[in-house]
């Protein structure tokens, strides 16, 4: 009870993800990572990077998983704010980011070079194209993982570094870190940490399709939205059905659910957690959940439910 397992919030978005992981963050042994922080999973990010110095490996495709993670580290997470106008390097520790990044390239990179770039305008390979000198550029040429448990020991590193620091910062022993489409990632994601808890919060499919269409970055119409999420859903149900999760920590509820008893509810899900049972100040209520249900007639709705066909008893929904 006094050790918890780092947590990972997944769901489709819309489905509760936010509201779960503050009430699992407003425990008194569980730092919440206050925004989703997208170097894990996301192009460019971590899981990328795996791949491409382990089995994808040749020197130019490593290279470019290195440069898109030093453009995502350095420029694009330091560069997007929340809405209260935080950074992730702020929410972390500016410093423990910064150091946390610049220590880990080292461990990437097998050596750097410089190499002719080629001359622009009408010069060849033996006369530049003015009168300065030859352009070149720089290279790197990464490391080859052959034990890909030697890689992910390394970014795992990163990881603790990162988020266990701004846990401890907070007084707590351990994290947790939602973003919805770690609902895609489980694999790498317990490959990472692989005595995390992965927390999946579900919510009814024509209900998160409904909150899709308020969202800015989602398509405005419901075909739109349909061809959005029912590729999401396929490949998560696709994944579960092939997959074992007997021994994995993997908890799996329902929005509603936790809103018809919340008491009951979340003292169930801290008991999964492995932490005794706290009154948080935020919780579920239905009539949050049941807002969007008259937002379409009859006809709309029937085409909704038949477009998305056997994803709704799938998910445990009618």
């Amino acid at each position: 009870m006094l050790s918890p397992s780092p947590i990972f919030v997944a769901g489709t978005g819309r489905s509760g993800t936010s509201r779960i992981a503050n009430i699992i963050g407003e425990h008194p042994l569980i730092h919440r990572i206050p925004m989703e922080t997208k170097f894990l999973i996301d192009p460019g990010g971590l899981r990328d990077l795996a791949d491409a110095l382990t089995y994808r490996y040749d020197p130019d495709v490593g290279e470019d998983a290195l440069r898109r993670l030093s453009d995502f580290l350095t420029v694009r997470v330091p560069g997007r704010r929340d809405d209260r106008g935080k950074t992730v390097p702020e929410l972390v520790g500016e410093q423990r980011y910064r150091d946390a990044v610049q220590q880990l390239w080292p461990h990437l990179i097998a050596c750097t070079y410089d190499e002719p770039a080629p001359a622009e305008g009408f010069g060849n390979a033996d006369r530049p194209a003015g009168p300065f000198e030859p352009p070149s550029r720089r290279r790197v040429l990464p490391r080859y993982f052959s034990d890909r448990q030697e890689l992910l020991a390394i970014l795992r590193g990163l990881v603790d570094t990162m988020f266990g620091g701004a846990a401890a910062d907070a007084g707590k022993p351990t994290w947790c870190e939602k973003t919805p489409f770690n609902l895609l990632s489980m694999e790498f994601l317990w490959e990472l940490v692989p005595e995390a808890t992965i927390v999946h919060i579900k919510r009814h499919p024509v209900s998160v399709l409904a909150s899709y269409l308020a969202q800015p970055w989602a398509p405005p119409t419901v075909d739109g939205a349909l061809a959005y999420l029912k590729p999401v859903y396929h490949r998560w149900l696709t994944w579960k059905n092939t997959v074992d999760l007997t021994g994995r920590r993997y908890i799996e509820v329902k929005a509603e659910d936790l809103a018809a008893d919340w008491p009951g509810q979340r003292r169930a899900l801290f008991e999964r957690l492995d932490v005794n049972d706290f009154a948080t100040p935020s919780t579920f209520q239905s009539h949050k959940l049941t807002n969007r249900d008259d937002q379409f007639d009859s006809e709309t709705r029937e085409h909704i439910e038949k477009a998305l066909g056997k994803v709704i008893p799938a998910m445990g929904y009618q």
